[in-house]
């Protein structure tokens, strides 16, 4: 039986919330933007006024005015679009419990099993896009097709409140002509090595020689390929059964240049303390640490190097995460963002007890750091804090874990 994948997008998430809690601004040019003064001041969302500007997501706000001027800029309500993203997900799973998010706006629904009780992909599309619409006061666009690949082509081609749907008959008239750069992973370094082998549509790509593109892009060619030419047969996660977790870290853009090593030191702290906190609460120990650095002019490296000893403590981490930084001769560049992330994750319960004095002292950090969680979750995350914290309030005044931006998961589990 071929399957019915749907793909639903929420239309312009962040701004249709925010236009909904305030009717005023629904005809207006509006963006959701992250905040200038903490130097995040990019737009993460706009609405279909701001569109028709020229208005992009992921510029800066300064270009986003200097294009519309009577831009209304409005700051991002995490809490908000989480509660309409759980809407949204409790209106699929009256269809399929195959769902799998990406992102907080979007999802890919398997409604195969489905189709005998609420009729076909369409019909069932159809009446989801009117319960958004009727439940929640905000629209979606769906792709309906026989692979994940295509339904979420089909979710971009109409907008908004629209279902496109994307067949075996008409995928070669639907999606071929497409810009290569509309398919899934494309971005923009991609499609520049593309368009310099004159492969500028998806039919373009189709089309191609694999062994061509397995020689210039090596496995990811081959990926690539079978995107082009719908023969993608991943399957849609079961909502039931959460993924495996590959990686936790945390990054952040600081308020100002960090140069001195008390800088260094206190944001990494505080990101190192987010991802080992995250650590226990999954029950998670780390092998390996990777740190993301940008410096004042945007160039990014990123580094990692496994542990002697697994750990989830903040301690470990944050040293392991300074070493790396200064074994790569960061320190005296001004940074404008660091981020730390643990990597080559086991489940703690499978690690083997053992007497050696390195795996000792790793167990009495983690236990002390499961006190400290006790002690934030009862008194708030600042009740208990290092003291070089209050070297810099204004680089300390942070709560990654709470603040931390949701970006979408990666379509390989």
């Amino acid at each position: 039986m071929e399957r019915v994948i749907l793909h639903s997008d929420l239309n312009n998430f962040y701004a249709s919330v925010e236009c909904l809690y305030n009717p005023q601004l629904r005809d207006k040019p509006v963006a959701v933007c992250g905040s200038v003064e903490e130097r995040h001041g990019i737009v993460l969302a706009k609405n279909y006024i701001a569109k028709k500007y020229g208005i992009i997501t992921g510029e800066a706000v300064w270009q986003a005015k200097q294009k519309c001027p009577r831009l209304v800029v409005v700051s991002p309500d995490m809490d908000k679009y989480i509660y309409f993203s759980k809407m949204a997900r409790e209106i699929y799973e009256d269809y399929t419990d195959m769902i799998e998010p990406f992102g907080l706006d979007e999802c890919w629904l398997d409604v195969t099993g489905s189709t005998h009780l609420f009729g076909d992909g369409k019909k069932i599309a159809d009446e989801i896009r009117e319960r958004i619409k009727r439940e929640m006061g905000i629209t979606a666009s769906i792709g309906v097709s026989y692979n994940k690949i295509f339904a979420k082509l089909g979710s971009d081609i109409k907008k908004p409140d629209a279902t496109t749907v994307i067949t075996k008959e008409n995928y070669k008239d639907v999606v071929w002509r497409l810009p290569v750069s509309d398919l899934l992973y494309v971005g923009s370094a991609t499609k520049y090595k593309l368009k310099k082998k004159f492969i500028y549509t998806i039919g373009d790509l189709a089309n191609t020689n694999i062994s061509d593109l397995k020689l210039w892009f090596g496995k990811w060619g081959e990926v690539l390929w079978v995107f082009a030419n719908g023969l993608d047969n991943s399957p849609v996660a079961n909502i039931l059964q959460p993924p495996k977790v590959k990686s936790i870290g945390n990054s952040t853009t600081a308020p100002r240049d960090l140069i001195e090593e008390r800088d260094i030191k206190i944001t990494l702290y505080i990101l190192s303390e987010s991802v080992a906190a995250r650590l226990r609460k999954h029950h998670y120990l780390a092998r390996t640490i990777k740190i993301y650095v940008r410096d004042s002019s945007l160039n990014t490296w990123d580094r990692q190097e496994k542990l002697e000893v697994p750990t989830s403590n903040s301690t470990t981490i944050s040293k392991k995460a300074y070493e790396l930084f200064l074994k790569n001769s960061f320190l005296g560049k001004p940074i404008r963002s660091l981020g730390v992330k643990a990597c080559d994750l086991q489940v703690a319960d499978d690690v083997q007890m053992s007497f050696l004095a390195e795996y000792i002292k790793e167990d009495n950090l983690n236990k002390l750091e499961l006190a400290i969680d006790n002690i934030r979750r009862r008194f708030g995350h600042f009740s208990i804090q290092r003291g070089i914290m209050l070297e810099d309030l204004r680089l300390s005044d942070l709560d990654p874990q709470r603040e931390h931006v949701v970006h979408p998961v990666s379509f390989f589990r």
